[in-house]
């Protein structure tokens, strides 16, 4: 129990320093302050975490799953209403419907099953979400996200057949390789289709993303610590 409360008491300190090292980076590539935003990444750490980081004046959050998010962010939104929360992990096509009752931001459309049913869900409620779509730059088959061979077509499938509201892409480089030309070629495809958001970079390499043009950054290590085992 010690070892949470000194992280939750450590998160504005964190915070702060993360939005320090996004400023220099941001500067460092010759962009505009305040181009880059911070996506705090709270899964599998505590609400108590995350009150701290909105106490402190943040209010955009990741989840990766629909489930954990459900668990933490209704009652945190009665206090802080003006939070943003992202979907960042994998969504399946079952949980859709809560998805876009609980989430801002959908940033992991992969697979036409997947947006043909957000396309159904937000004409049925009418909750249009902007929506990003992750494409696997690595090829790894153990990966959800569009192969980067058929990003561009999928980007027309969904925006012009389906007319999801698609703002831009995501990627998740491999842990073991460079990040750069991972997120050189998702720019090159943002650029192409007509995008204005990337999302790319975590803790380990988000300065580097920020040099080939991140519009969102996605920390969790660095502002929340380690992570904790997942819920069940």
């Amino acid at each position: 129990m010690e070892g949470v409360i000194e992280s939750v008491a450590a998160v504005a300190d964190n915070l702060a320093a993360v939005r320090g090292r996004i400023d220099a980076a941001t500067r460092a590539a010759g962009r505009r302050p305040g181009s880059v935003a911070l996506v705090a990444v709270s899964k599998t750490h505590p609400a108590a975490a995350v009150r701290e980081a909105l106490v402190a004046g943040h209010r955009l959050f990741g989840e990766n799953r629909v489930q954990e998010a459900a668990a933490k962010y209704p009652a945190l939104r009665e206090s802080f209403p003006d939070l943003a929360l992202h979907l960042i992990g994998p969504l399946q096509t079952n949980k859709v419907r809560d998805a876009v009752a609980l989430f801002d931001v959908i940033e992991t459309v992969d697979r036409p099953r997947l947006a043909a049913a957000l396309a159904r869900e937000m004409e049925r409620t009418g909750r249009r979400l902007p929506c990003l779509i992750e494409v696997n730059t690595g090829e790894e088959p153990q990966k959800s996200g569009v192969l980067p061979d058929a990003a561009d077509a999928f980007v027309v499938e969904c925006r012009d057949r389906l007319g999801l509201p698609i703002v831009g892409l995501m990627c998740v480089p491999p842990v073991d390789e460079e990040p750069s030309p991972h997120f050189a070629l998702l720019r090159a495809i943002a650029r192409r289709t007509g995008l204005a958001l990337l999302s790319m970079g975590m803790s380990a390499d988000f300065e580097t993303a920020i040099r080939f043009g991140a519009t969102h950054v996605r920390v969790g290590t660095a502002i929340f610590g380690a992570r904790g085992p997942a819920p069940a």
